[in-house]
């Protein structure tokens, strides 16, 4: 779409369609896509396979000093795929047991340091675009286009649950509803980096929109961006 590259953050509850609108969007302008959710997804399978106990602080910080994360592009599925310690996860931390424990880790001071980190040095090149739920606020707070994803409740809930049922047909739709809601509230009222939309975000409320329709808005946001940083020069 054009030479001058951006960090594009893009922050949002649960089930918002965050990854899936990063990766398609990455897709479009040529850019590399960051999955955040995944790393601390990583993170908490790490934990839970080596049964590290997560309320002691040396336990953490020895467990997060035996992690290696990296993305790794899969040429035929055309997405980058995260690899544990050299393995790819992808499908393992979409089990319903991680996305129980995800947002307890996540919440802990020593793995978003950790995580954040990682990200930060990510960006140093700019031309990438990353989701989450501290990307705006946290990782990047000078991103040039930064985006906060939200929907309906019910609308989220029943976006997970065909995921989940896929995976799992044992789901039920009120685990799925238990899991958003108690994920929402500790992602909004942690102490570390809590989920709130920066002040500059764009709001996309998405819950009567399809892929493609949020696809060429959000395209639309990065072509005016790209524009107004070029004029301001």
């Amino acid at each position: 779409m054009s030479s001058h590259k951006i960090i594009i953050a893009i922050d949002g509850y649960s089930s918002c369609g965050k990854s899936t609108l990063a990766k398609e969007l990455a897709g479009k302008l040529g850019y590399s896509y960051i999955d955040s959710g995944a790393m601390y997804r990583s993170i908490t399978l790490y934990f839970l396979r080596n049964q590290v106990n997560y309320s002691n602080h040396d336990d953490v910080l020895n467990a997060i000093a035996n992690i290696n994360l990296t993305f790794v592009f899969n040429e035929q599925e055309h997405q980058s795929e995260i690899h544990l310690n050299d393995e790819n996860v992808e499908l393992y931390i979409r089990d319903m047991i991680v996305s129980e424990k995800v947002s307890e880790v996540a919440a802990i001071r020593e793995v978003r340091s950790f995580a954040v980190g990682q990200q930060k040095r990510m960006g140093r090149k700019k031309g990438i675009v990353m989701d989450g739920r501290d990307i705006g606020t946290t990782v990047f707070p000078d991103a040039e286009l930064k985006i906060f994803m939200t929907a309906d409740p019910e609308v989220r809930v029943m976006r997970r649950f065909k995921e989940m049922y896929a995976a799992n047909p044992h789901t039920t739709i009120e685990e799925v509803r238990n899991n958003l809601e108690l994920r929402d509230y500790i992602d909004s009222n942690r102490e570390e980096s809590p989920l709130h939309r920066a002040h500059d975000a764009l709001i996309l409320d998405n819950s009567n929109l399809t892929r493609e329709e949020q696809l060429k808005l959000v395209q639309e946001w990065v072509k005016e961006r790209i524009a107004d940083l070029k004029s301001a020069k």
